[in-house]
């Protein structure tokens, strides 16, 4: 295992959305920014989008991470449920009834409306402590419309002052046209705030991997060359799970040939592995200069 080789304390480029290993890019940094501004002023929904292997579920934990204890979360990953089994999973996640209620108790047969008083009353319980809960639904894409228009529903639990659940709804991009539907217009018109992530630039790619070293380094680690970080960033266009793979299989290939510097031709052939097409990299001002001088002649 290349873990031992370059003494790794852990896994660098796992697939895991572990927050330990969160690259704030500028797209990230702004995403986060806008989900705990929006958080703090308990506004209803927020949309987080981006495309596949952008990092989404990652923000999702990194966010967990930074609310205080009198905020109350639920995150659902599993966009595949009924009205009611999504209710008694942010029931469940508030720690508002047990597993075995849900297994076999009252709750397990509760109706909707039983359910969503439940929500209710508990959500109301907070102003108390001036605590809020917060509802994440990753891969939102997915969701039904009749559970779509019962999450509209539950929004508008709220006080005189301020809404009682801000709902967080994660998706890919096609998210955004699944919100644009005309069915789906008065949620689309409750979301208050919406934030996108973008694959990385070059630059980008380099501090991604140079951060991932860092984070999983327990005395020594290799290096990427600078034109191996340019055949990283031709083959995953600057997506974060793809550069995992990309890097992990290159890294097993420097293991093995016990180097100490990640070489272009490794990472090619981690690309070979993976069966990833390599696009051109875009030439440089001055490669198209040159290019048009060999023209002329």
């Amino acid at each position: 295992m290349y873990e031992e080789f370059y003494r790794f304390g852990q896994p660098p480029f796992t697939l895991a959305p572990d927050p330990r290993f969160l690259y704030r890019s500028e797209s990230h940094d702004h995403a986060i920014s806008v989900l705990m501004h929006a958080i703090r002023r308990k506004e209803g929904f927020i949309v987080l989008t981006g495309d596949i292997g952008t990092g989404k579920t990652t923000i999702c934990r990194a966010l967990l991470q930074q609310l205080d204890q009198t905020t109350f979360t639920s995150l659902i990953l599993n966009p595949f449920l009924s009205v009611e089994e999504l209710l008694r999973e942010i029931l469940l996640d508030f720690g508002v009834v047990s597993r075995e209620a849900v297994r076999s108790g009252r709750i397990a047969g509760a109706s909707k409306h039983e359910l969503i008083s439940t929500l209710h009353d508990f959500l109301l319980s907070l102003i108390a402590i001036k605590g809020s809960g917060v509802l994440i639904i990753d891969e939102a894409q997915h969701l039904s419309p009749q559970v779509l228009e019962q999450i509209r529903i539950i929004s508008n639990l709220e006080t005189n002052e301020s809404k009682l659940l801000q709902i967080v709804l994660v998706g890919q991009l096609n998210l955004l046209d699944v919100l644009a539907d005309s069915q789906m217009r008065q949620l689309d018109q409750r979301v208050s705030q919406r934030a996108m992530l973008k694959p990385l630039t070059r630059d980008g790619v380099d501090a991604y991997v140079a951060h991932r070293l860092t984070v999983a380094s327990s005395g020594g680690s290799p290096t990427f060359s600078p034109e191996a970080i340019d055949g990283i960033y031709a083959y995953s266009g600057g997506v974060p799970r793809v550069i995992n793979l990309l890097c992990d299989r290159a890294l097993m290939l420097g293991a093995e040939l016990r180097a100490s510097v990640v070489t272009p031709a490794m990472v090619d052939q981690a690309g070979d592995r993976l069966e990833l097409k390599k696009p051109d990299l875009p030439q440089s001002r001055f490669g198209r200069l040159l290019k048009r001088l060999r023209l002329r002649k």
